[in-house]
């Protein structure tokens, strides 16, 4: 099942699912007991929310092996984990914003756990209990300030830089499932989620060895080879297999 945040021609914000075409109402908490309206709103006139809204956004680096290489950077023998700040998050069609800090701003796609029961100490085998489903993102990074820092904060911090949707997707088995990235129709990035050093279950079991989960979390589990700059402008598809395509244009900040 997809279940999506919206906003419709009432001007609320609401949770839905999506049937086809059409999304119908969600009625009680998502992350709770809930029931489901008939799928009577046509798809078009709604406006994409960030599907949720998380209490933190943890992110891994270098979980793909060619990703590293690809940076001149070694593979971690543990998750190497950052953090996004909330007010990076951008929706679905919304614009990120190249801000005059820098000169290279790149696209990395990611599939994005979202965690749907509060827990610490999980063990890897129990992670699925804890996951509400799996979304895109993409982990818009700042590189040239991420070279030049200790923390990536900054890099990774800016307003807008945290595309995440179009809706969740609570079905999915995350083994061996393609994602690709496309900037204005050309193919940069593709790759399977079986090349990831770390599997979502050993990525939640490690998190929450450190801090607690919370529902509406967000886990980006790293991104594959093949990141590229961002230019005024372009346009960035992210499709993952079984989930659908995260659709962002890009423009200049104004300042």
């Amino acid at each position: 099942m997809k279940l999506l945040r919206f906003r419709g021609t009432d001007n609320k914000d609401n949770y839905g699912w999506l049937m086809d075409d059409h999304v119908g109402l969600i009625e009680g908490d998502i992350f709770g007991e809930y029931r489901r309206l008939e799928p009577n709103i046509p798809l078009k006139s709604v406006e994409l929310l960030v599907p949720v809204y998380p209490t933190k956004v943890i992110c891994m680096g270098r979980n793909y092996a060619e990703h590293a290489k690809e940076k001149g950077e070694e593979i971690p023998e543990v998750p190497m984990l950052f953090v996004k700040v909330n007010s990076a998050l951008l929706a679905h069609q919304g614009t990120i914003q190249i801000p005059p800090q820098s000169a290279q701003v790149e696209h990395e796609a990611e599939l994005v756990a979202v965690i749907g029961k509060r827990g610490r100490w999980i063990p890897a085998e129990e992670a699925h209990k804890y996951i509400l489903g799996y979304t895109i993102g993409n982990d818009v990074t700042a590189r040239d300030l991420q070279r030049g820092d200790d923390q990536w904060t900054r890099a990774k911090g800016f307003d807008t830089f945290c595309p995440v949707g179009p809706w969740i997707e609570t079905d999915l088995d995350t083994a061996d499932v393609l994602i690709t990235c496309k900037v204005n129709s050309e193919l940069r990035q593709m790759a399977s989620t079986k090349e990831m050093l770390f599997t979502v279950p050993q990525i939640v079991a490690f998190i929450s060895s450190i801090m607690t989960l919370e529902p509406g979390d967000l886990i980006f589990t790293g991104t594959p080879a093949g990141v590229g700059t961002l230019e005024d402008n372009d346009r960035v598809e992210i499709t993952i297999e079984g989930i659908g395509t995260l659709i962002n244009q890009v423009g200049l900040e104004n300042h």
